[in-house]
């Protein structure tokens, strides 16, 4: 049985976009599946604006999301000899000839065409040429592209699209297309399908917009004596408008880099990416990578275009609402010990570490990330929502601020009264801490909220969280206690 073979051919033009990743899994998925290989290509021709940062930010962006390779990778540079020996055979061959024509010729007889209603395609001016014309033009110096000859006559170019069916062409609807440019380099179309043959590629899966290169390609494969591989294009995604995503449109929240930046988690960002136009036919959103492997099918890919669902300026979800739960599933559910190595690289980037997390205080700091994990949406919020239980420097929500404390001036007394019998306990146990908070505002005659709200607010700067009880005794006695003595700061200051 022939080894299933497939490839991730990236231009090095700008930065891992969530469509490429998205691809790069689908062709990991299947080649773990069917037991196959997969190779890494850097397709770097376009020199003029392929860069190293390019190149690495791939690298970076594929090994984060998990993706490993068995082959490369490899440079579409580096094999330039066989791009141009593939050209030249096929003029050998007769299957491609030298054309001419300049820019201007094209552009003249393309304006005729279009005033003559008649059809647009090359009309096929120098592979009329006689040799000694031909001759003559070289001689003279005179700049020429390469260009495929279609084969002549009546038939219908086919392929079977795993994902769309069976696909069909006219070949008198197809011209004879540039393949080697007038400064001597080959074209996309020839160095991809010289490069598929060489990798021995059998599969390729890629979005839609490549479609209208595969008629051409198969040719290509044709008059090169290769077999035709396996195709299937993915529909593209789309946002909410149904226009194509993009950087420039979209900004950095369609780049893998945003979400390693902002606190995603690699496996649950891919976890949601295959979600992005595949469906396991059930309603399970949530995969191992083992179980995704075991589900996926190139059948099961849509054939209609998915939605990024994401509104740039949106105050509550700064990227699509499914992505973020999926995160927040992770965060919840994930070993503690392996979460809390991911917050100590948050920790230590924010100067919040200490090393006694990892030594005497390591029972806290796991107890204390799966007390406050379950309501965070990323890792970033460990540093940020989760920052009071590891430094003394947090900010102070200004919802909360307005609605449990300033509302109440009496806090400015009641806080340091509570702060004193914390103190006092002999036992800062939940049943105390809440007994003690109880008593008090009996005493004071007002309802327990009012103290508890406002704890929760002058502790943690938060409106939610965990148990208030939880919280004190997480914190502990001496930073709740200094923490309510220091009420007074959230007042104005009397004039």
């Amino acid at each position: 049985m022939t080894e299933t073979r497939l490839r991730f051919p990236p231009s090095p033009t700008g930065y891992l976009h969530i469509g490429g990743a998205r691809t790069a899994l689908y062709n990991w998925l299947y080649a773990k599946k069917t037991g196959g290989k997969l190779v890494l290509r850097i397709e770097d021709t376009d020199v003029e604006r392929s860069t190293q940062e390019s190149i690495q930010g791939i690298l970076d962006g594929l090994e984060w999301l998990g993706i490993n390779f068995d082959e490369g990778p490899f440079f579409q540079t580096d094999f330039s000899d066989d791009h141009c020996a593939a050209a030249d055979k096929l003029l050998a061959e007769g299957k491609a000839y030298k054309c001419f024509c300049t820019k201007e010729d094209l552009d003249a007889k393309r304006e005729a065409a279009l005033a003559a209603k008649q059809n647009l395609g090359y009309d096929r001016t120098c592979l009329k040429l006689s040799e000694a014309e031909r001759a003559e033009k070289e001689a003279a110096g005179v700049p020429y592209v390469i260009r495929f000859k279609v084969p002549d006559g009546e038939r219908v170019i086919s392929y079977d699209d795993r994902i769309l069916g069976r696909i069909d062409c006219n070949i008198k609807e197809v011209d004879d297309f540039v393949i080697v440019r007038s400064n001597g380099k080959p074209l996309y179309l020839l160095c991809n399908v010289v490069d598929d043959i060489r990798d021995r590629i059998t599969h390729i899966i890629r979005g839609q917009d490549h479609m209208t290169n595969t008629i051409r390609q198969v040719l290509l494969y044709e008059a090169l004596g290769a077999p035709i591989p396996v195709f299937a294009h993915m529909p593209l995604t789309l946002d909410t408008k149904k226009a194509k995503i993009s950087k420039r449109s979209h900004g950095e929240v369609v780049t893998v880099q945003f979400y390693k930046e902002h606190g995603f988690l690699p496996w649950a960002l891919s976890n949601f990416l295959v979600l992005l136009g595949w469906s396991p036919g059930n309603d399970q959103e949530i995969f191992s990578r083992e179980e995704l492997i075991e589900a996926f099918t190139l059948e099961r890919i849509n054939k209609s275009s998915s939605i990024f669902n994401f509104t740039k300026g949106d105050e509550k979800f700064f990227t699509d609402p499914k992505a973020i739960a999926i995160n927040e599933h992770y965060l919840r559910t994930m070993d503690i010990v392996e979460l809390g190595e991911l917050v100590k690289v948050e920790l230590q980037q924010d100067g919040l570490w200490d090393d006694a997390y990892e030594g005497e205080r390591q029972k806290w700091y796991h107890h204390t990330l799966s007390l406050i994990r379950d309501r965070f949406h990323t890792l970033k919020d460990f540093t940020t929502l989760g920052r009071a239980y590891f430094a003394d420097d947090f900010a102070v929500e200004e919802k909360p601020l307005n609605k449990n404390v300033l509302k109440h001036e009496g806090l400015k007394e009641w806080f340091p009264m509570l702060a004193d019998r914390y103190a006092a306990l002999t036992d800062f146990s939940l049943e105390e801490t809440e007994r003690v908070a109880r008593e008090l505002a009996e005493e004071l005659d007002i309802k327990p909220g009012i103290l508890i709200n406002g704890m929760r607010t002058v502790v943690t700067g938060q409106l939610a969280g965990p148990s208030m009880f939880d919280i004190l005794v997480t914190i502990g006695r001496d930073k709740v206690v200094e923490r309510l003595r220091d009420i007074d700061k959230f007042f104005p200051a009397a004039a």
